[in-house]
């Protein structure tokens, strides 16, 4: 056997090793998944009794999702996910979007100082700002219980990350001889940004968009301290109805988390062949 025989084999048996592995990582990833698609479709009992079974003694039923929208008064709170998820991550986009282009387009000490502050916020733990949040927000000016101050948090969170982003996707990827050029067509600053830089940005928008609308659409911990009246719950919070003090209805809690996972999965779907491109467009070249 030559060495380029020898070289070739071993490559194959690398990639075969890697490819198991990558097998059996994902099956790992994707096993809770599959257990709860497989177990909503039973009843408790089955639940209990049968988890790992496909179908359980008392057969296929769909009565976990009627109660469970029943009894997290679904329709409501799905409105208040979607209304402060949409708001939240627009807003997020078009701030921090307008930010990065000053940052980008203006040399100076300010912008970059303003820059640098953005990005050291990142590495600050949410935890640490909590309760002068709300001790801020609450006992202070009083206003806690309101979505717009939730959104108003949201975006206040999101902001460095996705200026972080844009920052990069300007820099690279947006030539400033279109700018000039449509400077000298008769555009203000303000239609050149909104008609020649923003739509070149679109890989950009919707890796945002995505990163955003899972945080807000699957933030707990926030609204959670943010919201106290039911009427303005939304789903991650709406969801504790099922969990009991001495007992919890798993088969209604599977079924309320795969009605809440199913919008947040269509939009990535939707956004998915983005992602990669707006990932790289953020990448800054040295």
């Amino acid at each position: 056997m030559t060495d380029n025989e020898k070289a070739g084999r071993k490559r194959k048996i690398t990639h075969g090793i890697m490819l198991v592995v990558l097998i059996i990582l994902f099956f790992c990833f994707i096993f809770p998944f599959l257990m709860v698609i497989i177990n909503v479709f039973k009843t408790r009992a089955d639940i209990t009794t049968s988890p790992l079974s496909l179908v359980g003694e008392h057969g296929f039923s769909l009565a976990n999702f009627p109660n469970a929208m029943k009894s997290m008064n679904f329709w409501p709170v799905f409105g208040n996910s979607v209304l402060v998820t949409t708001v939240s991550t627009v807003l997020a986009i078009a701030l921090s979007s307008m930010t990065a282009f000053v940052i980008v387009r203006n040399n100076w000490k300010a912008t970059a100082l303003l820059f640098s502050l953005m990005i050291a916020s990142m590495v600050i733990p949410f935890q640490v700002l909590m309760v002068p949040l709300v001790s801020l927000y609450g006992g202070i000016l009083g206003m806690l219980n309101h979505r717009a101050t939730l959104i108003f948090m949201h975006v206040g969170f999101s902001l460095s990350m996705a200026t972080f982003m844009f920052h990069g996707a300007i820099k690279t990827n947006v030539p400033l001889d279109l700018e000039e050029a449509a400077n000298i067509d008769g555009c203000s600053r303000w239609q050149t940004y909104w008609k020649v830089v923003f739509p070149l940005l679109k890989p950009t928008i919707a890796t945002v968009a995505i990163i955003d609308a899972m945080g807000h659409w699957n933030d707990y911990l926030l609204p959670s301290l943010v919201l106290g009246r039911k009427e303005l719950y939304t789903i991650p919070i709406a969801t504790q109805v099922f969990y009991g003090t001495y007992s919890t209805d798993i088969g209604l809690v599977m079924a309320a988390l795969l009605l809440a996972m199913l919008p947040i999965l269509l939009l990535y779907l939707f956004l998915q062949r983005y992602i990669v491109a707006g990932v790289t467009a953020g990448a800054v070249k040295s």
